[in-house]
């Protein structure tokens, strides 16, 4: 059934699927979600176990196909982490030659641009994944969003332009293909979950979006309705795991699950100094108690340090940007007590919130939560790149039917004339 829609969000920690119905009237309705641990199949958002990778991702596509009842052919899934590279680039085609009279500007003309702004030179063992336009230039006037019936006569682009390790690229398409499933689309992580948790007004003023998941923490910078800088820090919620379990000597198992019940990263969310913490034991080693302030000052060094490398990082490529809008956390890290808080300390701003997918009806419990709004975000993007695809098809029909008539005429004329 070609209106069934699967978000598939490979992560380190888990893989999520989210199931989507696209209505007649373009809306999508969520119908289930469900997700697999994933140790050992990822090693910060890189796969380098297929096999296992493979059965985990027929496993919970299995389990929302079981719960629905809907059968599940093909997914769109996302990419993310330190394979992705991003730069913006430029480029300018003349509309009309000097001397003749202006022309409108047609979309050929907005194809003939955007092929020259991705005209760089991109190495063998890199992939192109996205050339997204930020703004077009008229005749030197800038902050076009649409430039077509325009009259000019140089046409300008600004796009943002992103690859992928063909190598990591390769390794997801044959996982999906493993597991007995069509993939439709890989894309970049983070410009999916903005489809799913920032607004318009966000992403005109300037907004940042922080995806903090097990192995990476991703980051993109949205101003005026388009991508300006996507980067990744080698980092993520797995490192914060990692500090409970070898500062108090315990499984990362046992570590992860004290993390998620009783973790916090900002030590004024804990309202009772002296509430304790059980530590079950393992082996001949006994139960241990801790405190909620002592597991806050593990993880608080470790979170500081995700947001500040963030922070830096951004200033380092964006250095006299000047940003409006919000920071928004996703992911399965950002779910930890005092994340907000913790943002906006470090970037010095209140305009900090939690990203939950928007509301798409069916159980909004289960996938109005931070660490699915990747896979959400996967199915609203491929939504609206089918729809712009089969809009272009459309228009490339007419065009090539416009064709074929004058050709015709003109062998008409040729003929009696």
């Amino acid at each position: 059934m070609s209106n069934i829609v699967v978000g598939l969000d490979i992560g380190t920690c888990f893989v999520r699927a989210v199931i989507g119905v696209v209505n007649e009237d373009k809306t999508v309705e969520i119908v289930d979600v469900a997700k697999k641990p994933s140790a050992g199949c990822l090693r910060n958002g890189t796969i380098v176990n297929i096999e296992a990778t493979k059965k985990c991702i027929h496993e919970v596509i299995d389990e929302v196909e079981q719960n629905t009842g809907l059968e599940v052919q093909s997914c769109v899934t996302g990419i993310g982490g330190v394979q992705i590279e991003s730069i913006n680039s430029k480029g300018a085609v003349a509309i009309s030659s000097y001397g003749k009279s202006e022309r409108a500007i047609t979309e050929d003309d907005v194809k003939r641009v955007i092929d020259c702004a991705n005209s760089i030179k991109v190495p063998l063992d890199r992939k192109l994944l996205h050339v997204i336009p930020q703004q077009y230039i008229i005749d030197g006037t800038d902050g076009f969003k649409n430039p077509v019936n325009n009259i000019a006569i140089r046409l300008e682009a600004d796009v943002h332009i992103i690859t992928a390790s063909r190598t990591a690229v390769q390794n997801i398409t044959t996982c999906v293909d493993q597991a007995n499933y069509q993939l439709d689309e890989v894309m970049l992580k983070t410009l999916a979950c903005t489809e799913a948790v920032m607004i318009e007004d966000e992403k005109k003023l300037g907004s940042i979006l922080i995806d903090i998941g097990g192995g990476t923490t991703d980051v993109i910078v949205v101003l005026n309705d388009a991508p300006i800088c996507t980067c990744s820090i080698p980092i993520g919620g797995n490192l914060v795991t990692n500090d409970i379990a070898i500062v108090k000597g315990i499984p990362n198992a046992t570590a992860e699950k004290i993390k998620v019940e009783s973790g916090c990263c900002w030590l004024p969310l804990v309202e009772n100094e002296n509430e304790e913490v059980l530590i079950p034991g393992f082996g001949s080693r006994s139960t241990e108690l801790t405190t909620k302030v002592e597991l806050c000052q593990i993880i608080y060094p470790r979170m500081e340090e995700i947001f500040t490398m963030v922070r830096d990082e951004i200033a380092r490529r964006l250095s006299s940007m000047q940003l409006s809008g919000s920071i928004i956390l996703t992911g399965g890290g950002a779910q930890i007590n005092g994340a907000v808080e913790m943002a906006q300390s470090v970037f010095g701003t209140s305009s900090v919130r939690l990203g939950y997918p928007q509301s798409m009806g069916g159980m909004e419990d289960k996938y109005r939560v931070p660490e699915y709004a990747t896979a959400v975000g996967l199915i609203l993007a491929h939504k609206e790149h089918a729809q712009q695809e089969k809009k272009h098809s459309k228009k490339r029909e007419v065009a090539n039917v416009k064709r074929e008539g004058e050709s015709g005429f003109q062998k008409f004329l040729k003929k009696f004339f």
